[in-house]
């Protein structure tokens, strides 16, 4: 396995300083901080992304995150592993990925069950951080980068 070529934030300085900075701001009250690692794993599930998926199971379970959950996070709705609020943020990580897979990108219901759960500060965190792990997968995905190698 090789890459295309070296990951493009790498490339231009600028550009990783504003998708760390954009990533880091997800980080709010109200969303605890191994959310956003269950979040990152399963945005990585869906889009394929060795790197970030390496990197985000070392960092969840490094923080604690149980065996069984980081097992079963891609079947979450069929496993008692995860809470109510914890669902609704996986619920909606999965509706803002696959945003083109159907004619309401975020349906009412998943909209409506994580703003149960979140406040709108929190779910701006929430989409955020969604929005950026979309963001490296991508630039991982379309460069092929190897899982092992950008030394996260």
């Amino acid at each position: 396995m090789k890459a295309r070529m070296t990951q493009p934030a790498f490339l231009i300085p600028e550009a990783m300083k504003a998708m760390m900075a954009f990533s880091k701001s997800a980080y709010v009250e109200g969303v605890p901080t191994g959310l956003h690692d269950l979040i990152h794993l399963r945005v990585s599930q869906i889009n394929s992304c060795g790197v970030c998926l390496e990197m985000h199971a070392r960092g969840a379970a490094k923080a604690g995150e149980t065996p069984e959950r980081l097992a079963t996070l891609a079947g979450w709705r069929d496993t008692p592993y995860f809470t109510d609020a914890e669902r609704a943020a996986l619920a909606l990580a999965e509706a803002v990925t696959r945003i083109a897979d159907k004619g309401d990108a975020v349906p009412d219901d998943i909209w409506n069950e994580a703003a149960r759960h979140y406040d709108e500060r929190a779910l701006a965190g929430l989409l955020i951080s969604i929005s950026a792990i979309n963001v490296w997968n991508r630039l991982n995905a379309a460069t092929h980068q190897v899982a092992g190698t950008l030394g996260f």
